[in-house]
């Protein structure tokens, strides 16, 4: 008995690591996969402030140029605290969706283009810089994560539409 109950608890431990090493576990959300990653902080509570937790959790799929709780440091003193106040929700909203791209944007295609349409309605300007991807006044500092509805690309800067 103890030998069939081991090679089960064998054939378990097998399949379970074969389907982590094969990627068939199910990716997260855009909202989620942030909240896991411990350094969007500040980003998801912009989001769910601004209303915007429930789209990004949705079928997209959506590229989101997503800036690190540094990056949100990096604002005057105030910004964020005034951004966050109910009465400037739609304030917060179009930032936010500033920093969003309809479609799932992988880095290689970033490369290529002079610019792209967010959410918005406006264009950030995309460059390179040396070996660095810009994304108006923002470095990519980390590429391609990628979600079950679409891809966040990691920035160091917030970045305001005009």
């Amino acid at each position: 008995m103890k030998t069939k109950t081991l090679a089960i608890t064998f054939l378990l431990v097998f399949l379970s690591s074969t389907a982590l090493i094969a990627g068939s576990q199910p990716k997260m959300d855009i909202v989620d996969t942030a909240v896991s990653a411990g350094s969007f902080n500040t980003l998801v509570a912009a989001v769910q402030a601004a209303g915007l937790a429930e789209t990004l959790k949705g079928e997209g799929p959506f590229t989101v140029f997503a800036p690190t709780d540094d990056a949100f440091a990096k604002l005057p003193a105030g910004t964020l605290d005034d951004l966050l106040k109910p009465e400037n929700k739609d304030k917060l909203a179009a930032i936010l969706t500033y920093h969003v791209v309809s479609g799932k944007v992988m880095a290689k295609d970033v490369m290529t283009m002079k610019e792209a349409k967010t959410v918005n309605g406006q264009s950030v300007m995309v460059s390179m810089q040396a070996d660095t991807v810009m994304i108006d006044t923002a470095k990519v500092v980390n590429a391609d994560i990628e979600c079950s509805n679409g891809v966040i690309h990691v920035i160091d800067t917030v970045i305001l539409p005009k």
